[in-house]
Formats: structure tokens, C-alpha cells, sequence
């Protein structure tokens, strides 16, 4: 038996000496959306996933079923997919579109089944005056019709964090917009294939403390998505959030999924912006 942990000389604490030792680092697998190319880019999709696989990333976010084969191509994987018949505007929660939900997420489900893709991201949607626990029992209650079919596939269902604060993100009613709502959903759900997509410029700006929610939740996160606070633009120094410390914590936990860029490229070299950033390489 190793001796306890010793410093300056005294044998550390109870509590310490006790304490369960740590998850197994896991190395960050790096994706991205299409959105760190740019509104005015001309690339096709065969030359970006060139480039990103020259550069060191290893998947894509949302691609279609047909590109699938082009990101294989270059020994890419789809990282998430859409496919679940739900929009920003009318999702998960409501009720009356329950049937035509669960055929997509079934067909949904099988798409991703066949790609090797291992979530698909489904929207909550607009409240338009619902509460919060109805909104929950009718997420709840769709998330378990189709549960089992994604347990029986292998395949994660997830919901996204995004912030009702900003006017210019186009969110401000979105029913999912504080952790505590998502969470509440994959607990009640109970299901191992249901989780969140851990938005981190959204989470800054809706509850804040990014480690701790992490940590304390990683087991309810399948998917991350990184960008600048609060332009939403690239990952540097002109940033208040401080990638570095973030990117190990979230390693330190043992996290094994992957975490996507999803920011606007200021930069006037739009083929830079997609780089690995210090702190997440």
C-alpha cells in the first residue's frame, strides 16, 4: 500500500488521503461547425475537410448523410448529426408534434447508427409563454418513446445550451437556457443515451462558473462547443474566458467525447481561424 501523501513533512488529511482517485485523462478529440469558416466562404466541402485534416482535427459537426463518405475520405468522423424533425422555433417540448418527432429520431437514429456517428442533437425549441414544468414533462416524455430505440443503436440523444441574453444569437426564448432545465430532463429520462451539448460561450453567459458545472456534470455531457467570450469570435487573448485551464479540467475528468469550435471568424485569413488554439491542441 502507497504511503499517504506527504507535505511539508505531515501526513495529508483524512479526507484527502480518502478521496476516490481521479478519472484517466483522455485526449481532446477537436471538431468543428461550419460557422469558423465564415458567412462569405467559397471553399467546398471535399477542400475544408482537407484542411482540417492537415491541421489535426479529427471530425466534423452536422454534417449531411451524403458527406459522410467525404469526411472518410480523409479519415474524419461526423461528430454529430441532425435529424430529429425539430427546429429552433418548434421543439422537444411541444406536445402536438410529438408523432412526427419520434419517426425522425427513429430515422435519425439510424443515420447515425450507419455513420458511425455518435449523437444527434435535437431542439427543445421556443417557449411562447410554456412553463417550466411543462416543458419538461413534455420533453421528458418524447426523450422516453424514443430512448430505447437510441439505447438499442448506441446512439446519444442531446439537447443544446443557448443564451436568451444576447439579442444578435436569435435566442432569446429558447426553453433550454440555463443548465438547471437540461439537466433536469436527463435525470428524469434516466437514460445513459440522453444528454446536453455543453455550450461553453453559452454557458459564460447564462450561469457562469464553466469548470464546476463541467465537472460536477460531465456524466450528463456527450458533446462540447467552444468559442470567445463575448464576441463569440476566436479563442485568444482578447477573450475573458481562459481556454487553457478549461481545456484541462475538462481532461482531468476523464470527459471522452468531443468538443467542436463554433465561433465567427473575425480574422481576414478565414483558413487560420480553424487552427488548434493554445490550450485546446
Amino acid at each position: 500500500v502507497a504511503a499517504p501523501l506527504v507535505v511539508s513533512g505531515r501526513p495529508a488529511p483524512a479526507s484527502a488521503q480518502g478521496a476516490a482517485a481521479p478519472r484517466p485523462r483522455a485526449p481532446i478529440k477537436q471538431s468543428v461547425m461550419a460557422s469558423v469558416w465564415g458567412t462569405g466562404s467559397t471553399l467546398s466541402f471535399d477542400a475544408r475537410c482537407q484542411i482540417l485534416a492537415r491541421i489535426g482535427f479529427m471530425g466534423v459537426d452536422l454534417p449531411t448523410a451524403a458527406q459522410i463518405p467525404i469526411l472518410k475520405t480523409y479519415g474524419l468522423a461526423p461528430a454529430m448529426m441532425t435529424g430529429a424533425g425539430t427546429t429552433f422555433q418548434d421543439g422537444l417540448i411541444r406536445k402536438e408534434l410529438h408523432a412526427k418527432f419520434e419517426d425522425a429520431f427513429r430515422a435519425g437514429i439510424d443515420t447515425c447508427a450507419g455513420a458511425g456517428c455518435p449523437n444527434l442533437i435535437a431542439m427543445p425549441g421556443e417557449r411562447r409563454g410554456m412553463g417550466r414544468q411543462e416543458s419538461i414533462d413534455n420533453t421528458v416524455a418524447i426523450l422516453n418513446r424514443v430512448k430505447g430505440y437510441a439505447e438499442q443503436k448506441g446512439v446519444t440523444l442531446c439537447m443544446e445550451i443557448t443564451n436568451s441574453k444576447v439579442a444578435a444569437d436569435q435566442r432569446t426564448d429558447q426553453v433550454f437556457n440555463h443548465l438547471d432545465w437540461g439537466l433536469d430532463v436527463c435525470r428524469t429520462v434516466n437514460s445513459p443515451r440522453v444528454k446536453i451539448v455543453y455550450d461553453i460561450y453559452h454557458v459564460q453567459i447564462m450561469d457562469g462558473d464553466v469548470v464546476r458545472n463541467l465537472r460536477d456534470n460531465v456524466d450528463h455531457i456527450c458533446h462540447m462547443h467552444v468559442a470567445g467570450v463575448p464576441t463569440r469570435q476566436e479563442i485568444d487573448d482578447t477573450q475573458e474566458l481562459f481556454y487553457p485551464a478549461i481545456m484541462k479540467a475538462i481532461t482531468d475528468t476523464g470527459y471522452k467525447g468531443w468538443v467542436a469550435k463554433e465561433f465567427i471568424p473575425a480574422r481576414p485569413d478565414r483558413l487560420a481561424s480553424p487552427t488548434p488554439a493554445v490550450g485546446i491542441s
